[in-house]
């Protein structure tokens, strides 16, 4: 069933006035948030070879603009192209085109996005731009071939930027989708807008059960949210472009405000969720992010590096960079089936890079 949105004004005008850019949100870390620093970032490598304890192979090259990226129980990749609208499966060195999403409207930072795959992998997610909004639809699968699209949400916002994308699913059997804010900063903060949210969906989309607004929105006061992960002890952790000064990487609570576009970084309010590390955008401007053997990874485009961020509990340990400067802009990153290796996509052949031979490519990262 399809549930179309209206996009409702937004609820907190009033507290908003005066907020005209980020430069005015941004606030000093508080004692509770970590910062990175460049300081922790690794030599470039450039080639496949061995970093910082990792092991890097490639497994995938010719790839344009990869955004959505799954590992499926056999053994086999999907992974979607943000401007192409396709979904091209990954079989070893084969390549092949399994979709090609009809109503997706690439422009700016949107297009063909995330994508995700139920437990069995007989459902396929897709987040993407279209015409008026974005959407997500479950496709079929059957091992060789998706099935139509079928739209389980609409309503959206979108925009040129802010678009979001990222989809995980969790124990739970709901999808959480991370948002934007569309470029309408204000929607982060009106909690009856899908804009600048993570949201949770039940699989034919509808508002999850205990959702705290009665809707589909789980947390809010996010600007652009393109990474989800869930630890070990199911804790749900994403990682949110700043504009101008803090990018962040914030743990998430259900009904929570992690303050966009009140705060940029640390709020220092109580009634704000300050994150739990925050990097300059140069170093950072996250999308990805997986957990895998105690930590986060989390892919960066302008800071064209791997974060790991060690998890203890609710705790993170310094960040560590790796892969700086050796294959550009990653977009996203998942850990393999097996769970014995992280796949990890660049993303240089959207417009904002100078692409390499090659490029984009899949890479296999162990340890």
């Amino acid at each position: 069933m399809t549930r179309l949105r209206t996009f409702a004004a937004a609820a907190t005008t009033a507290a908003l006035v005066g907020l005209t850019g980020c430069s005015s949100a941004s606030s000093e870390p508080s004692a509770d948030t970590q910062t990175a620093t460049e300081a922790a970032s690794t030599p470039p490598t450039a080639s496949p070879g061995r970093t910082d304890g990792l092991s890097v192979s490639e497994l995938a090259s010719g790839l344009v603009s990869p955004w959505g990226l799954v590992s499926l129980p056999d053994g086999t990749t999907l992974v979607s192209e943000r401007d192409s609208r396709e979904i091209v499966h990954l079989d070893g060195t084969r390549q092949t085109t399994v979709a090609t999403l009809a109503d997706v409207e690439p422009a700016g930072e949107g297009g063909l996005l995330g994508l995700a795959a139920s437990p069995d992998a007989t459902a396929i997610y897709a987040y993407f731009t279209a015409e008026r909004d974005n959407r997500i639809a479950a496709m079929s699968w059957d091992g060789m071939v998706l099935g139509e699209p079928r739209v389980i949400l609409a309503g959206i916002p979108k925009g040129t930027r802010h678009n979001g994308g990222r989809i995980v699913i969790g124990s739970d059997g709901d999808l959480y989708v991370g948002t934007g804010d569309s470029g309408d900063e204000q929607l982060a903060q009106d909690t009856a807008s899908l804009g600048g949210k993570i949201l949770r969906i039940t699989d034919e989309g509808r508002p999850a059960e205990g959702n705290p607004f009665g809707n589909e929105v789980y947390s809010y006061g996010h600007r652009n949210v393109q990474g989800l992960a869930f630890d070990d002890e199911d804790r749900l952790w994403a990682s949110e472009f700043g504009d101008q000064t803090w990018d962040e990487l914030n743990l998430i609570a259900r009904g929570a405000n992690y303050g966009w576009p009140l705060a940029e970084g640390s709020g220092n309010t109580p009634d704000l969720v300050n994150p739990k590390v925050v990097w300059p955008t140069s170093e950072a401007s996250p999308s990805g992010l997986a957990y895998w053997k105690g930590s986060l990874w989390m892919a960066a485009l302008q800071g064209e590096r791997l974060w790991q961020i060690p998890v203890d509990d609710t705790t993170t340990g310094k960040p560590q960079a790796h892969l700086a400067g050796a294959y550009g802009r990653l977009r996203s990153v998942t850990v393999a089936q097996d769970g014995g290796s992280l796949l990890l996509s660049a993303s240089n052949t959207d417009g904002r890079a100078d692409p390499a031979n090659g490029d984009d490519r899949l890479l296999r990262l162990t340890r």
